[in-house]
């Protein structure tokens, strides 16, 4: 196992207290982790599911816009984030892994460390009512 940054330690502890759902991915796009208010909208617990290669997650949570057309990876907040290393936010749907789809505002920002090292970006995401 590789040793992580201490920002990226910080971050998990963090979203650990925090009562609302954080995803944290490393420079790659790889989940790195989910807290248990994720586990909810996302359809299983981080425990079950561990870390996940970035190629898996749009595969995974199928990502969907608000017609039901499948977005493009490049769309979502947290790849926003990755390759511009910038804010972003969107709303959009997605299937759990319970099956659920669900609704979902995310906002995603880039994790920068001291002397302006990359370390990967966090998400923070909340389920939404349906909007027709």
């Amino acid at each position: 196992m590789t040793q992580k940054e201490i920002e990226v330690i910080l971050s998990r502890q963090l979203a650990e207290y925090l009562n609302l759902a954080i995803f944290i991915v490393d420079p790659t796009g790889d989940l790195l982790y989910y807290n248990e208010s994720a586990e909810s909208i996302l359809g299983s617990r981080f425990d079950d599911t561990g870390p996940m290669p970035a190629g898996d997650l749009a595969e995974i949570f199928k990502p969907m816009d608000r017609d039901g057309r499948p977005m493009e990876v490049e769309e979502l907040p947290i790849v926003i984030a990755l390759r511009d290393h910038c804010p972003a936010h969107s709303n959009f749907w997605i299937q759990g892994l319970d099956g659920a789809m669900r609704q979902i505002e995310v906002t995603a920002f880039p994790l920068m460390a001291q002397a302006q090292r990359f370390l990967g970006a966090i998400a923070i995401f909340w389920e939404v009512a349906y909007e027709s």
